[in-house]
């Protein structure tokens, strides 16, 4: 996203190693400033947890489609018993995402459609791989 152009010109501090945005710390602050007035912290750790936990579900399941479909590329570490361990650990991630509130799953897709929307209609005026093509 970083080299991409997907993130906003007014935060260009970008960490060398890492290549991603230094500044984007800041709004996840204010933004979590906001969200402490409005919901109680049991309700905030829990659309952080569904969150995180979907994406592990989400790499579990990138790793096993890469691994299909692009068996030479360079990996520097291995992945035994694939597809095991990337499906046991997608169900597991699964599985507790099951037992969170129906109330988070409701946050959590709304929160996720706002996140998709803003990124895609960002993304598509600013993108450079849009330009190329």
């Amino acid at each position: 996203m970083s080299r991409d152009g997907c993130c906003r010109r007014s935060s260009p501090a970008f960490i060398r190693k890492t290549q991603t945005p230094g500044t984007g710390d800041h709004s996840v602050r204010s933004g979590y400033r906001h969200h402490r007035r409005l919901h109680s912290l049991g309700e905030l750790a829990e659309l952080v947890n569904i969150g995180t936990l979907a994406a592990f579900v989400l790499v579990c399941l990138g790793v096993i489609v890469l691994r299909i479909t692009q068996p030479l590329l360079h990996r520097p570490f291995k992945n035994p018993l694939n597809p095991f361990f990337p499906l046991l650990g997608a169900f597991s991630c699964g599985a507790l995402m099951a037992f969170l509130p129906a109330m988070t799953w409701l946050r959590f897709a709304v929160w996720l459609v706002i996140g998709l929307i803003v990124y895609f209609t960002y993304s598509m005026h600013h993108s450079k791989l849009a330009k190329i093509q």
